[in-house]
């Protein structure tokens, strides 16, 4: 069965930088499309940047040009690499995949069916 798994999560000041992990097993990595997603306390979970066949990648408008999202097939595992953090970045984050991510999708939950835990994302100001 497929499983994610975060990590690389923590408490950071304001415009301090980190990269999350996601490692992927189960099954085929190269055929599912990866997305992150964060849940801030109080609020739902949001859609915040993904990756789909042929490498095309999607963000959330507040954070594009911070994040970059990214995947290693050989090393089964995506990324998310976050510059200039602020503040309102804090949530938990999580990884998601997909078989079945189209355009039209891409950003909707329904979309992935495998999720990891999450990893907690602390920004101080």
């Amino acid at each position: 069965q497929v499983q994610l798994a975060e990590s690389g999560g923590g408490v950071v000041q304001a415009g301090d930088s980190l990269r999350l992990s996601c490692v992927f097993s189960g099954a085929d990595f190269s055929t599912y499309g990866v997305a992150w997603f964060r849940q801030a306390p109080g609020k739902e979970r949001e859609f915040v940047a993904a990756w789909r066949k042929g490498g095309y990648t999607y963000y959330l408008d507040s954070v594009k040009g911070r994040f970059t999202i990214s995947r290693d097939v050989a090393k089964n595992t995506a990324y998310l690499q976050m510059n200039s953090l602020k503040a309102e970045d804090t949530a938990v984050y999580h990884c998601a995949a997909g078989r079945t991510v189209i355009l039209s999708n891409i950003r909707n939950e329904q979309a992935y069916h495998h999720w990891g835990q999450g990893t907690q994302v602390t920004v101080s100001s």
